[in-house]
């Protein structure tokens, strides 16, 4: 037998879309890092990008176990002395509530040159609107409801 190996004219990016109301921030990045990289098809290549677009609704209202809302720290630096900004969970879903699901998805797909491109197929909405009607989204019937 032969390994199958991808071809980048064989690969095919489906619609998804995902309701984060209810759901635990983790257990869904988990669920969405996997359809971005494609690894839930069985023609998964590791050196080819066959990953899924995926719409995600309603990141407003997702929900963070314990007291993460406040212990949970996101960091940035300015490159200046002194230049440390921190803010907690709540203070980043106050301002932009998406951000909490993009940078947790983000840390986890691996940091190759193929999760600029995947990360680019993350459209991530507050609220249950969203522009993407014309590609038909199918739930993503893989992330369990908490």
């Amino acid at each position: 037998m032969r390994t199958y190996q991808q071809k980048v004219e064989e690969t095919r990016h489906d619609w998804y879309i995902v309701d984060a109301a209810g759901q635990r921030l983790g257990a869904l990045a988990v669920h969405i890092a996997r359809a971005l990289s494609g690894k839930h098809k069985p023609t998964w290549t590791p050196h080819v990008d066959d990953g899924d677009h995926v719409v995600v609704i309603n990141a407003e209202h997702l929900e963070l176990g314990g007291k993460k809302w406040d212990d949970k720290l996101y960091r940035r630096h300015s490159g200046y002395p002194g230049g440390l900004y921190t803010r907690t969970a709540r203070q980043v879903h106050a301002k932009q509530p998406h951000r909490l699901v993009e940078m947790a998805v983000r840390g986890m797909l691996p940091g190759n040159r193929m999760r600029g491109e995947q990360l680019r197929r993350l459209k991530v909405y507050p609220g249950a609107e969203h522009p993407h009607e014309a590609q038909q989204p199918r739930p993503l019937s893989e992330v369990p409801k908490i």
